[in-house]
Parts: C-alpha cells; sequence; structure tokens
C-alpha cells in the first residue's frame, strides 16, 4: 500500500536531518534539494515505505539507487553553485540526476541499459525537469560533443578514472567517480586546475561495475 505524500515528506525530512546532517553533510543547497525530491518516485511501488532508510535499493537490470548519504556526499563535493554544465555517468533510477537538474544549469546523462534511461527520462519529464538530457551509451566515453564539462559525477566504479572523462573536464572542473575492484572502492575527487590534474581519495564506497571500454568488460 502506498503511503501519502505526507509521510513521505516527513520522512524526507529524517532522512535529511538523520542521515545527512548527522554526518557532516552540510552544503545547504544540496541538502535543500534531497528535502524537495521524491526519492519514493524514483523506486518501484514495492518498496515505497523503504525509499528514505540508509540503504541502496534494487532498480532492477541488476542496478541499484545509491544510498541517500553517499549522493549527498558525492554532490556536495562537486560544489555547485548553479550555473554549471554536469555529465552524470550511471543515469540509473534518474534520481541523482535530478539532484544534480535541481543544482546546476544543464546536466548531460548517460546510461547504457535503455530501459532505464527511458524509464529515468520519462520520470524526470513528468517532474518538470527541462535541463536533462539522457543518451543511452558507455559512460566511459563521455560526452564529447557536450564537452568541456564543469562537473562530471560517475555512479559506477571502475578500475581507474576513465581518461576521456578527465579529457573532457574543463578547467576549474571537478570530478567524483569511485575506483576500485568488486570488493574494495575508493571514492576519487579528481580537480582540473592550471591545466593539471589532482586527485583526491575521499574515502570508501561501494558501487555496481562501470562497463565497457576503459571500465570492466562485460
Amino acid at each position: 500500500m502506498s503511503l501519502g505524500e505526507g509521510v513521505f515528506a516527513r520522512e524526507r525530512e529524517k532522512m535529511v536531518e538523520g542521515q545527512l546532517v548527522r554526518r557532516g553533510i552540510s552544503d545547504e543547497r544540496v541538502l535543500a534539494a534531497l528535502r524537495r525530491i521524491p526519492r519514493h518516485r524514483f523506486v518501484e511501488e514495492g518498496l515505497q515505505h523503504r525509499a528514505y532508510g540508509d540503504y541502496p535499493l534494487p532498480i532492477g537490470e541488476e542496478q541499484t539507487i545509491s544510498q541517500p548519504y553517499i549522493v549527498a556526499l558525492m554532490t556536495s563535493l562537486l560544489e555547485l553553485t548553479g550555473g554549471e554544465k554536469v555529465l552524470d555517468i550511471g543515469t540509473g533510477s534518474g534520481y541523482q540526476t535530478a539532484v544534480l537538474a535541481e543544482l546546476s544549469r544543464r546536466v548531460c546523462s548517460i546510461e547504457r541499459l535503455p530501459r532505464l534511461a527511458e524509464r529515468a527520462r520519462k520520470l524526470l519529464e513528468s517532474l518538470g525537469y527541462a535541463n536533462v538530457w539522457i543518451r543511452v551509451g558507455n559512460g566511459a566515453l563521455g560526452w564529447p560533443d557536450e564537452a568541456p564539462f564543469d562537473r562530471i559525477l560517475v555512479a559506477a566504479a571502475g578500475p581507474s578514472v576513465p581518461p576521456p572523462l578527465v579529457e573532457q573536464l574543463g578547467e576549474g572542473g571537478r570530478l567524483v567517480a569511485p575506483v576500485g575492484d568488486e570488493e574494495s572502492q575508493t571514492l576519487t575527487l579528481v580537480e582540473r586546475r592550471h591545466g593539471e590534474v589532482h586527485t583526491r581519495a575521499m574515502g570508501e564506497c561501494r558501487f555496481v561495475k562501470l562497463v565497457g571500454k576503459y571500465a570492466w568488460e562485460t
């Protein structure tokens, strides 16, 4: 049985205060976006009562919607101010894409699985996001026609940060991606400053595989 919107709103507030603020997420724009976005719309109806829990959830096709804290952390690391063009790798349910759309000027999102891409496209359109473009393809190759990007977020783990994504990161840009194998991954921040690329490890994480050239082969 579906819960009422008032219940979901209260669950969102509990999620933000209990899972995000308590763990140190302080970017007010990010917190406000996660308070607004109806996360329960991005999962199957039978899982909506769990949509605001502190864990990832399955969305079909052996993929997941990320834990709210990880979504907030990765978004915070991008340091979005509202005018950026963002490349989003691994559209999935579209939830992370919606967060980026709330906080930036334009979002170009790539999903390798056509059914997930179409589902996310329809949902994001129904929620009124007019600044999102979704295409089906290998996310590790990026979106050269739209490059350079001010920010890049990768929601799947590869053995390294794919070189095409680093190449498509503009001057002053920031890229966040999980890097590692199936058992051990590190959230990695890449920054391009004065033509040089700087990389920092930001903690442990766990994501589904990034598949294709420059990532894990199928």
